[in-house]
Order: C-alpha cells, then sequence, then structure tokens
C-alpha cells in the first residue's frame, strides 16, 4: 500500500503554525485490480467465454483515514469505489463509492461507524471460506452472503468491540427509511467472535425484515457458525448455516438458468455445510480447495452440492497468479449456478484463469 500522509511540518515549513491536530491525521489510499479468463457451461443458453473483472475480488480504489482526537479516540472514515478494469465501468450498479463508504469514531470502547457498510453475516462468510467469497469456488454461489442476498447494508450503524480475552463483538443495524413504519425494510446484524492463536471462531447472524407499510412477510433470518484452525501446514475450514423465512437464501441468478420445465424457487428453509483446506507450500503457492452442500428442507427439496479447487501462486507479496474451478450438482430443478466474486454465473460449471494486483 501506498501512504500518503498530511503532515504538519509541510504547513510549519510554509509558517503555518497552531494546527497540531494534523500532524496526527493521515489517509492511506489502497486499492486491488483482478482480471482474469472464465469459461462458463452447463447453462441452458450455452458456453460463455469471457474476459473479465473482479473474479477473486473487487477490483477497487479506497480511500481511508484517521484523525487523533486525543484521550485515545480517534475519527475515522473510509470510502472505497467499485470498477470493472475490463470496461472501466463503475460496479456495484453505478454507485460512486458502492463497496464502502462510512465515518465514526474509534477508542478504547471500541469503534461506532455510520453507512454503507458489510454486515458481520458476511465477514463470517468471507473468514471461513478458503476461496475467500471469490473466484469460482465462492461460498455464495450456495450459501446467502447475508439474510436479504447482499454483503452490504445501507443506511447503517455499526458497534465493533475491541478484543477482550479473544473476544470481539458486532452489532449493525440498517434503517429501512420507509415513510409511515419504522420496522419495514430494516435489517440487523451481529457477530461474536474468538481467537487464540491458530484458531479462529466466529458466529455471524443477519436479518431481514420484508415488510412494506400494507404488507406482512416472514423475516428473512440466516445465522452461521464458522471455524478455522491455521496447523500450519494445512489450515482447516467448516461451517454451517441455518436459513429462515423470506430472502433468507435468495438464489444469486434470477429466472431459469438450466431452462427446466419447473423454474427454481428461493428456498426460505435450508441448512448449509462447508468443509476446505487451504495448504500453502512453497513460500509462493497455495492450494485450495472445498466441499459445500444446500440443504432444501421445503417441499421442493432443491438441494445442490458444489465441489471446488483451487491453486495461486505469488510473483510478489502484491501480485498473484490463479487457476480455479468449480462444479455444482443441482437436484430437483434447483438452479445454483457457478460465480465468482462479483458474478452470478450462467452454468453448473466454471473455470477462472487470471491475474491480482493490490496496492
Amino acid at each position: 500500500m501506498k501512504h500518503k500522509t498530511l503532515v504538519a511540518a509541510l504547513l510549519a515549513a510554509a509558517g503555518m503554525q497552531g494546527l497540531p491536530a494534523l500532524a496526527q491525521s493521515s489517509v492511506t489510499i489502497y486499492g486491488l485490480i483482478d482480471t482474469g479468463i472464465v469459461f462458463e457451461n452447463g447453462g441452458s443458453a450455452g458456453s460463455v467465454t469471457k474476459l473479465t473483472s473482479g473474479i477473486s475480488g473487487g477490483s477497487r480504489i479506497g480511500f481511508k483515514g484517521t484523525e487523533d482526537l486525543g484521550g485515545g479516540m480517534s475519527a475515522v472514515f473510509l470510502l472505497e469505489t467499485g470498477f470493472q478494469n475490463d470496461t472501466g465501468a463503475l460496479g456495484q450498479g453505478g454507485l460512486l463509492f458502492g463497496r464502502q463508504s462510512y465515518v465514526g469514531l474509534n477508542g478504547g470502547y471500541g469503534s461506532i461507524t455510520a453507512g454503507r457498510q458489510y454486515t458481520p453475516q458476511y465477514l463470517t462468510l468471507s473468514m471461513v471460506d478458503p476461496f475467500g467469497t471469490g473466484y469460482a469456488g465462492d461460498a455464495a454461489n450456495l450459501m446467502p452472503n447475508t439474510g436479504n442476498g447482499a454483503s452490504r447494508m445501507d443506511n447503517t450503524v455499526k458497534y465493533t468491540s475491541p478484543k477482550l480475552a479473544g473476544f470481539t463483538g458486532e452489532l449493525a443495524y440498517g434503517f429501512g427509511e420507509v415513510a409511515g413504519s419504522t420496522k419495514a425494510s430494516s435489517q440487523l446484524g451481529a457477530a461474536l467472535g474468538y481467537s487464540n492463536g491458530p484458531l479462529n471462531v466466529r458466529l455471524g447472524y443477519h436479518g431481514r425484515n420484508n415488510d412494506t407499510v400494507t404488507t406482512s412477510t416472514s423475516t428473512g433470518r440466516s445465522t452461521l457458525l464458522g471455524a478455522t484452525y491455521d496447523f500450519g501446514p494445512v489450515k482447516l475450514h467448516a461451517a454451517y448455516g441455518i436459513n429462515k423465512g423470506v430472502n433468507s437464501s435468495p438464489l444469486r441468478t434470477a429466472g431459469n438458468p438450466y431452462g427446466t420445465a419447473i423454474a427454481p424457487v428461493a428456498s426460505t428453509d435450508s441448512a448449509d455445510m462447508l468443509i476446505g483446506v487451504t495448504v500453502p507450500f512453497g513460500g509462493v503457492h497455495t492450494f485450495l480447495a472445498s466441499y459445500i452442500r444446500k440443504d432444501d428442507k421445503t417441499s421442493f427439496n432443491q438441494d445442490a452440492d458444489q465441489f471446488a479447487v483451487g491453486y495461486r501462486y505469488a510473483l510478489s507479496k502484491r501480485t498473484d497468479l490463479y487457476a480455479m474451478y468449480a462444479h455444482i450438482n443441482n437436484k430437483n430443478n434447483a438452479g445454483y449456478t457457478v460465480g465468482s466474486s462479483i458474478e452470478s454465473g450462467s452454468g453448473s460449471s466454471a473455470w477462472n484463469l487470471g491475474i491480482r494486483h493490490t496496492f
């Protein structure tokens, strides 16, 4: 990362004194550029070969900063925009800072931030997935990012606790902002984590109120328990999730990607199971693998299984090459597709060959 710091000494050199706060303020510019070739097949529309962006993680550029307010407290902000470097278009539907946009305070009590932010549920899934919710092996192909199928919440106030005896906690509330109702479209997220040496455990929850002013609908609720244990030569990953209610486990691909006689139906009662491994070796090589099972407990019984394998080669600390493959077995007209970090995919199998650079 390249750090650009606002230093009060520059102002002092110009003869401007009496601004001590600027000496303790900083702004960091950072980013990620990811581009690769994707080959998808298995969909009714036929195979697709494309050059695309954001396979491992969405290409982005961000600005984050902090200002020391004294007494152990600081002001913080983060602005992060996503883009498609294969076309130059903005990501997240054209939002300027669609990836993250928040401001807040940080201190010994933890941090409070307000704006567009990642949900505690998504951060739980990202922590436990060997593929980091990216590449063809993205766990979000079968497992919900959150209770409403998105990794971020708008209009959100989030509290993150300091680490105490290995434990951390998060609590987030997203305002629905619907006239005539304080509950409609509101969201609630929470997480509890524990970290001690090679062990990381995290429990995440997300709930979305699906009501409108005139209609009441069941709340979508997703709960995910995940853990990793790093033995050194091998890191193990495991997770189990329960999803209940409307929008608890939405399909990433709308419509009927396989052209079945009976269209896929988003489950309102399901359980997810994930197991995986990360195997670094030789200092520059990493092998990834995972297996995910989606158990649809509704009468449609639209279960699915995903197998994924991958390999990364580090050219440096900031640049790597990768090759990934995943395949989904859909049952009873299920409509799950193999996508990547920012794409939902078009079929049951996909290959990724690409390069990723961070700065």
